[in-house]
């Protein structure tokens, strides 16, 4: 099993625990490389993410957890950048590209909050038409990459968040397939790897990781690269399910690969 997560969050962000608490866990675990990806500064909801003296605070603890533990794992220093949030200075190993929000006139609509918000949010601004909702979510996130400067493609169809079983839409529904093939080949052309992301069986909210098991049969059939990732917010949940994520990508023809940083 792979060894190595870039997709983790602590309490300078959203997270639940200190950074050097992750990283005891990593070295316990055996894990080789961890990568902090901290949310970038979104100025249309600041709930969650790091603010400009967080975010100080975040790379200089980072940077020191690097020189601190460098003779027993390789930390790595990354941020998550949403597709509204400010942009970064580019002094990071590397950057997640990700869609939290729909813009919507001027309201900015989470797409991964809880089923209510979700629910209501199709109600108010699409009345009721979920692959309304789908399709906007995936213009947004057919230019991630361009919009962010991402190095990773982060959970590409988080829009489906809520919806095992087909709890608010059909997956297979023409219209879902059509705007997520679209996005999913615009991204494909910029060479990014996706992240095969498993927070959402960490929370209990899927049994499957982002993308699904049909995105990552597309991802095989059009040459695509992944990575596995955990999306962790809990230094417990580190590398989640990566065995059961590396069995399913490799049953649709794929292999995860070791991240390439940008430095």
């Amino acid at each position: 099993m792979i060894r190595e997560d870039f997709h983790v969050h602590t309490t300078f962000c959203d997270g639940e625990d200190r950074a050097e608490a992750v990283v005891q866990a990593a070295i316990a675990m055996g894990m080789t490389r961890l990568g902090f990806s901290g949310h970038a500064h979104t100025p249309c909801d600041e709930s969650y993410c790091m603010s400009a003296a967080g975010t100080a605070a975040y790379k200089s603890e980072i940077a020191a957890l690097r020189e601190k533990y460098r003779q027993r794992l390789v930390i790595c220093c990354g941020i998550e950048q949403d597709y509204f949030a400010d942009l970064p200075a580019g002094d990071y190993d590397y950057v997640i590209g990700s869609v939290h929000y729909l813009k919507i006139g001027g309201d900015y609509v989470p797409v991964d909050e809880n089923p209510e918000i979700f629910q209501k949010a199709a109600q108010k601004y699409f009345g009721g038409d979920f692959y309304a909702m789908a399709e906007l979510y995936y213009r947004q996130e057919a230019d991630v990459v361009s919009r962010t400067h991402a190095d990773l493609i982060g959970h590409f169809d988080l829009i489906g968040k809520f919806n095992e079983g087909g709890r608010f839409f059909d997956e297979n529904h023409p219209r879902y397939i059509k705007a997520a093939y679209a996005a999913l080949d615009a991204l494909l052309e910029t060479g990014r790897p996706f992240e095969v992301n498993s927070g959402a069986i960490s929370r209990g909210w899927r049994t499957t990781p982002y993308p699904s098991p049909p995105l990552l049969k597309r991802i095989a059939a059009k040459g695509g690269r992944i990575v596995l990732s955990s999306d962790s917010h809990r230094a417990a949940t580190l590398c989640c399910k990566f065995d059961e994520c590396e069995r399913l990508c490799e049953s649709v023809g794929l292999k995860p690969e070791r991240f390439r940083l940008r430095r």
